[in-house]
């Protein structure tokens, strides 16, 4: 099995950064950097190793606060310099399935056209109790198609090939709060990319998240991303109009949607 590392920021969250840390359970060594951003709560790397059995445990600890987008870059700012293949993503309090990782590198090993793969996602409240399972679409064409309307990624569950970093850059910074729908819309336009069809994570929706905190300005540079790859078709005018009406609705309004629908 091939080189892999998880890129998990944190920022002042020590408790679900460690019930995220041991949710991973796999027959797979896997490491993990935690990029801390500057919190006044650092996590302890002797604690942490303590907890991790599959891998080894680093910890980049920045001086202050710069922002999710700029932490994960400087996180594969670092990855970039070692021997890892693959680079995953996870976030504090969202849960891993058993052998999750396994699972999605076995599918990379088989399938080298493929440059990045997420999964589907179980998802939950602040208590744990299940909401609904986001199937996003497996196939490329699918998902090429309907970026146009959300990300096609949960993004905590994807892991990509290292080349990736080479062909199309780290997060971009100028869409905060929609740094990873701008990464994973340029990696779709230029690359083959596909979802698992298995809810390999339980993802936590919380009130004090970015999606949720910070929607409106992540829907506008949704719009705007959007707009750097529209042309005249059914997808990109579609998304264009559907975004525009979310602006208008809060995160607690289309979770209960997407809940009665689902």
């Amino acid at each position: 099995m091939q080189n892999l590392i998880i890129l998990i920021p944190h920022y002042n969250n020590i408790n679900e950064l460690k019930e995220s840390i041991k949710s991973i359970q796999e027959e797979i060594p896997v490491d993990i950097l935690i990029v801390d951003d500057g919190s006044t709560d650092k996590p302890i790397l002797q604690n942490l190793q303590t907890i991790y059995k599959y891998g080894k445990v680093f910890i980049e600890y920045l001086d202050k606060n710069v922002g999710i987008e700029n932490a994960l870059n400087a996180g594969l700012s670092y990855i970039d310099g070692k021997g890892y293949e693959y680079i995953g993503r996870l976030d504090c309090g969202d849960i891993n399935r058993p052998n999750k990782y396994k699972k999605q590198l076995e599918y990379l090993e088989k399938n080298p056209e493929t440059f990045l793969l997420g999964t589907w996602a179980d998802m939950v409240d602040t208590k744990g109790n299940f909401l609904y399972t986001l199937k996003h679409p497996t196939a490329d064409k699918e998902i090429k198609n309907k970026m146009y309307l959300n990300s096609m990624f949960v993004h905590p569950t994807v892991i990509f090939r290292k080349e990736v970093l080479q062909i199309i850059g780290n997060y971009p910074t100028k869409y905060k709060a929609a740094e990873d729908y701008a990464f994973f819309f340029e990696i779709s336009k230029k690359l083959k990319v596909e979802n698992l069809p298995e809810a390999l994570l339980i993802y936590k929706i919380d009130p004090n998240s970015i999606s949720s905190t910070k929607r409106k300005i992540q829907v506008k540079n949704r719009i705007k991303v959007i707009w750097k790859h529209f042309y005249l078709g059914y997808f990109p005018i579609y998304g264009l109009v559907r975004n525009v009406l979310l602006l208008f609705m809060s995160r607690k309004m289309t979770t209960f949607m997407k809940k009665r629908i689902k």
